[in-house]
């Protein structure tokens, strides 16, 4: 194994994914639209639980509230990783970041059906790899802003993520930093597939599109 763990290790690892996991899929889009009076986010436009979906209410407040509690839960769990599983903190935060990540787009408490880990990704990255993770978040930003789409600054941060780490790394491809990295970027570049086909398509909606929520009910943006 990449991280060169003992057997005995491996009953914390479980531990840390399972943990990672369960706060991955406390449905904070969800919880904070309905304590905010919006009601249930996914009989909102895209159906989504994410930070996107709740913007598009119209309600920016609970828009950045969901962003930062999603954001918040990505850093908790490779920070508590850290703290449990210090003995191998490579191993334990890897996999912390992995399944919180997880967690949030295969939520326990929802049927499996949660959001596309934007948010709780680059949470996760910036508590797993600061450096990296304040560039992957400024490039997020910059996508969306300049561009208008949401879903350009999230497919932009997380194809520079393993990029970024490896420039840290002077191209080490067998760098253990590397395997979380990759593997949260590869699935949330999968769970943008619909967007990435709207993109092309030029049908991807833009950021304070002032159409009507019911015609944006098939669509998947975070």
């Amino acid at each position: 194994m990449m991280w060169h763990l003992p057997s005995s290790a491996m009953p914390l690892m479980a531990g840390i994914a399972l943990v990672s996991y369960m706060i991955g899929s406390i449905p904070f889009g969800m919880l904070i639209s309905q304590l905010g009076g919006i009601g249930d986010i996914r009989k909102v436009g895209s159906g989504n639980i994410g930070a996107t979906n709740v913007l598009r209410t119209g309600n920016k407040k609970l828009a950045a509230m969901t962003l930062l509690c999603d954001m918040g839960k990505g850093a908790l769990a490779v920070a508590c990783a850290f703290i449990f599983g210090m003995v191998y903190p490579m191993a334990a935060t890897s996999i912390a970041a992995i399944f919180v990540v997880v967690g949030h787009c295969f939520p326990i408490w929802l049927g499996f059906k949660g959001g596309k880990g934007v948010a709780t990704g680059l949470g996760a990255a910036l508590a797993l790899t600061p450096i990296a993770g304040i560039l992957c978040c400024t490039i997020w930003l910059l996508g969306a802003k300049i561009s208008k789409v949401s879903s350009v600054g999230a497919l932009s941060a997380f194809v520079a993520w393993p990029i970024l780490i490896m420039i840290e790394n002077s191209f080490d491809l067998k760098a253990p930093i590397l395997f979380p990295t990759l593997v949260i970027s590869i699935l949330i570049l999968w769970r943008h597939q619909a967007n990435i086909n709207r993109l092309v398509n030029g049908t991807e909606p833009r950021i304070g599109d002032k159409k009507d929520l019911s015609s944006l009910s098939n669509i998947g943006n975070e």
